[in-house]
């Protein structure tokens, strides 16, 4: 197996992609749509130029999935090891002038995800995370010094009411409300990768997600949460994994969890 990145390198890289996006925001944002009917804005093909750039020069070797590559038909062969990026999630935000998109980035070995970096450039949120440690804190992207200190985070031992996040968009959708009445539940939105990162952190158990998402939305939320000490499942309760089939990188939905109580509340409820 090949030598990870230091956590450091991987949070400098993401930030330096969040000023880059911060930059263009600055100068005006338009959008395109790409052929699946998403858009797309000059910030998501700088940042993920940036990070594949940075990426190669710190794993050299280690192929990487990103999002804007796969949608131009980029895809390299990859083994037991890649990195999985989304050079800005939330684009649709994004380009509407809100403030709730992230930076993601993760390593895969053997599907499994076992570091990331999330950040959200206009807050300074950053979350990141290596095997069996999850840590928080903010970082300005204007910064050019060493890495602010970084916060442990754990996810909370809950029992119901069942704290349960989901976005604006899909979290208002018929199958959500059902799980959320079905648990008897509480529910808060929130947007991006940052849904995860509320689990990882203690302050919501429960994130369901009915509907088609990339690996690359969801693997580097995915790395912080396990090290904090939850984990995701798919809709039939199976573990969930990367990189399996070839071209295809759809996840057909899932639910991401604090602990087993809440993993067992979901399981119930689907």
């Amino acid at each position: 197996m090949m030598p990870r990145p230091s956590l450091d390198d991987l949070i400098a890289l993401a930030v330096a992609a969040g000023r880059e996006i911060m930059a263009i925001r600055a100068d005006g944002v338009s959008a395109t749509k790409k052929l699946d009917g998403s858009i797309v804005t000059l910030a998501d093909h700088r940042a993920e130029a940036m990070i594949e750039e940075g990426l190669a020069r710190l794993a050299p070797g280690v192929p990487m999935i990103g999002e804007e590559a796969v949608a131009q038909g980029r895809i390299p062969e990859r083994g037991d090891t890649f990195f999985c990026v989304d050079p800005l999630d939330g684009t649709r935000g994004f380009a509407k002038g809100g403030d709730e998109f992230t930076v993601n980035i993760a390593l895969i070995e053997r599907s499994a995800p076992v570091m990331g970096v999330v950040y959200a450039p206009a807050s300074g949120e950053l979350y990141a995370s290596m095997p069996g440690r999850a840590l928080r804190g903010k970082r300005d992207p204007r910064s050019q010094t060493s890495l602010a200190a970084l916060s442990p985070i754990h996810t909370a031992s809950s029992s119901p009411p069942w704290r349960i996040v989901a976005s604006d968009f899909s979290g208002r959708n018929e199958r959500t409300g059902a799980f959320v009445k079905a648990l008897n539940g509480v529910a808060t939105h929130a947007s991006s990768s940052i849904k995860f990162c509320r689990i990882a952190e203690g302050a919501a158990d429960l994130y369901p997600r009915f509907g088609e998402v990339s690996e690359w939305d969801v693997a580097a939320a995915h790395a912080i949460l396990l090290a904090a000490g939850g984990d995701i499942m798919s809709l039939d309760g199976t573990p969930l994994h990367y990189g399996l089939r070839r071209d295809d990188f759809t996840i057909p939905g899932f639910v991401a969890f604090g602990g087993s109580a809440a993993a067992n509340a979901a399981r119930a409820a689907l």
